[in-house]
């Protein structure tokens, strides 16, 4: 009888691990804390993401960027995410794979149920650690949206929130938009 091999030696876990998550087939996947997880958005998500993206998207097209949901790897940690929206330039995302947080201009996560904890602890400080300059959390389960921003390793130094849903958030330059989050309330 034959036992297992022992891949605890020699292997790039990181490496092995963010390898693994680019070749599930079917449903999205990120990984969080070296834990795989699906992405599976309900309905109200989709919404919620959909609306933020309207008040974006003319000036996402004046910036010469693109919005999207597309893979961010956080190198030197067990962490690949796939944000709600994240904003970009064109030319980074043509023909790119996943990009870094620094070269976002723009994350945006909205709260679900089972991930309204680590969108507001884990991803925030982790987001800031990786220099993405501008964090806008949508929390579906508060009513509320917070904007952080001036990204450092023990995290955002400044903080715009959290706002009820409702208010106005103003997002600064280089958007210079403001989000009337009146709509994000399911009620």
């Amino acid at each position: 009888m034959t036992s297992a091999p022992d891949y605890s030696q020699g292997v790039d876990a990181e490496r092995a691990l963010k390898f693994a998550v680019q070749h599930v087939r079917g449903d999205r996947v990120q990984i969080i804390e070296g834990i795989i997880e699906p992405v599976s958005p309900t309905w109200d998500h989709e919404r919620a993401a959909r609306l933020v993206r309207r008040r974006i998207e003319g000036r996402v097209d004046e910036l010469g960027c693109v919005e999207g949901s597309g893979n961010l790897d956080l190198p030197g940690s067990s962490n690949w995410y796939a944000p709600d929206i994240a904003v970009v330039p064109e030319e980074l995302a043509k023909g790119g794979g996943a990009l870094l947080p620094d070269q976002t201009l723009l994350v945006v996560e909205v709260t679900s149920e089972s991930n309204a904890e680590t969108d507001r602890v884990v991803k925030r400080r982790r987001y800031a650690e990786y220099g993405a300059p501008l964090y806008l959390l949508v929390d579906r389960m508060e009513g509320s949206a917070t904007l952080f921003s001036e990204p450092g390793r023990l995290g955002y130094t400044r903080v715009d929130g959290p706002h009820p849903f409702g208010a106005v958030l103003r997002l600064p330059a280089p958007f210079e938009v403001d989000i009337d989050t009146s709509a994000l309330s399911s009620v």
